[in-house]
């Protein structure tokens, strides 16, 4: 669930923004919606380019799994 949180963040961002139309006397509230949708896809653009980057890093490295059977 790596792209997970990044999501989250687009989504409630989109929502504060476009469809919340509460005005509050110190914040607002719109703006934290701008500012929670771009930190969603600064995230989501780290996890595209770590998983790229690891993935070309990872060996497979074959396994050799021998199980006996012992009888008693």
């Amino acid at each position: 669930m790596r792209y997970g949180g990044s999501v989250a963040l687009i989504v409630i961002g989109a929502i504060l923004y476009y469809a919340v139309n509460v005005q509050v006397q110190a914040v607002d509230i719109s703006l934290v919606g701008l500012i929670l949708m771009v930190a969603g896809v600064i995230w989501l653009v780290v996890n595209l380019i770590a998983d790229a980057t690891t993935r070309r890093r990872r060996r497979v490295v074959p396994v050799d799994e021998r199980r006996e059977i012992i009888d008693e």
